[in-house]
């Protein structure tokens, strides 16, 4: 626990540790706002389990960090993190002038340094994962050919869309499948870094804190 404000009441508490580096229920707090706008939905909304998910997401994201001290590539600036933003403007027709923007922030109780702290964040994480798992993914051209034959051809057929050549597609449907395989080899990743990992979630229940879980 932090120390405590006046009247005893606590301003922040640790919610895990990640190889000794503290989350607290401020940073929890953040993340669920962040989520809760990226998903356009109020954060009151979330149940326990969504909840314990974006939880789980700060973990990994911080057992990636982890990782970003030895891997070569290039993280974000904040321009980079500026465009992201503005773009993503553009799906809020509340934010489409400066003064609805903020408004909209403000409801999220998310001032605008830390949404674009998120973003960078965001982006780090992404271009960890490409350069560390996409090199050991290869889709080969048969791969490619089954999926345009089992998947991508039903589909067409299904919504009505005329014929379209496997040669025309063949580079969409390598990129598609190439996501595909590192999202699995993200998860098998953050398994590996957990189980390596000293992560703990103090559990509730005590003045002093209660006991903690490990994973």
């Amino acid at each position: 626990m932090l120390p405590a404000a006046r009247g005893g009441e606590v301003i922040d508490r640790i919610v895990a540790t990640v190889n000794g580096h503290i989350i607290l229920q401020s940073d929890w707090n953040e993340a669920l706002s962040y989520e809760a706008l990226l998903n356009g939905r109020p954060v009151a909304q979330f149940t326990d389990d969504d909840r314990r998910a974006v939880l789980d997401r700060l973990i990994d994201q911080e057992l990636l960090r982890g990782q970003m001290k030895a891997a070569d590539f290039q993280h974000a600036t904040e321009s980079e993190a500026v465009a992201r933003v503005a773009e993503a403007r553009k799906q809020y027709p509340d934010a489409a002038s400066d003064e609805g923007w903020q408004s909209l922030l403000a409801r999220y109780h998310l001032a605008e340094k830390d949404l674009l702290s998120h973003v960078q964040q965001q982006i780090d994480v992404m271009r960890l994962v490409d350069a560390h798992l996409r090199p050991a993914v290869q889709i080969d051209a048969k791969t490619i050919e089954a999926y345009y034959r089992e998947k991508f051809v039903p589909q067409l057929k299904q919504s009505g869309a005329g014929d379209v050549p496997l040669a025309d597609v063949s580079a969409k449907i390598r990129e598609l499948l190439t996501e595909e395989k590192v999202s699995e080899l993200l998860v098998s990743w953050l398994q590996t870094l957990r189980s390596e990992s000293d992560v703990r979630i103090p559990t509730t229940g005590s003045s002093s804190g209660g006991g903690v879980q490990t994973q």
